[in-house]
């Protein structure tokens, strides 16, 4: 009986195909030795990129990797942020815009840009929201029907008994 369509593992479907891999592979850092050497082996490279790219394709949360079967969500996560420091999603881009030049070619005379450079129209310390007032006492607080409320009451102490 086939498992239901949320259980089934995405390691398969999400694999980096092996012509891509081959030119990611070169711009990975090396990998450090741990420091103690006595640590968990490393996750292979190639699941954690499977990993990053499933995420990043289908937009789902760091913490769903680890139901995925490809990565742990922290590994993922951990190796994404080591990768993106030493420049490697940036690289595999600049050589994917330059094959795809290479390929189709890209009008770079035919750019947009779009941006705002003024500031927000509730910005700045002089326009910051008033509190709605919840943090008011209870004798100055408005009653919400507008009635006037009564002056507290003291409660009398009764006596004990002689």
């Amino acid at each position: 009986m086939p498992m239901p369509l949320m259980r089934r593992p995405a390691r398969r479907a999400w694999r980096t195909p092996d012509a891509l891999w081959a030119q990611i592979e070169p711009l990975l850092p090396p990998r450090k030795p741990h420091p103690l050497g006595c640590h968990n082996p490393r996750v292979d490279d190639r699941r954690a990129m499977d990993a990053i790219f499933f995420r990043l394709c289908t937009g789902c949360q760091w913490n769903a990797l680890s139901a995925t079967g490809l990565c742990s969500s922290s590994s993922a996560h951990r190796r994404f942020q080591e990768w993106r420091a030493a420049g490697v999603f940036l690289e595999l881009w600049r050589r994917g815009l330059t094959a795809y030049d290479a390929l189709q070619g890209i009008d770079w005379s035919w750019l947009a840009a779009d941006g705002v450079m003024t500031k927000a129209p509730l910005g700045g310390e002089n326009q910051r929201a008033q509190p709605d007032g919840s943090g008011e006492a209870g004798h100055e607080a408005e009653r919400a029907d507008g009635r006037e409320r009564h002056p507290r009451r003291t409660r009398r102490r009764r006596r004990q008994p002689e």
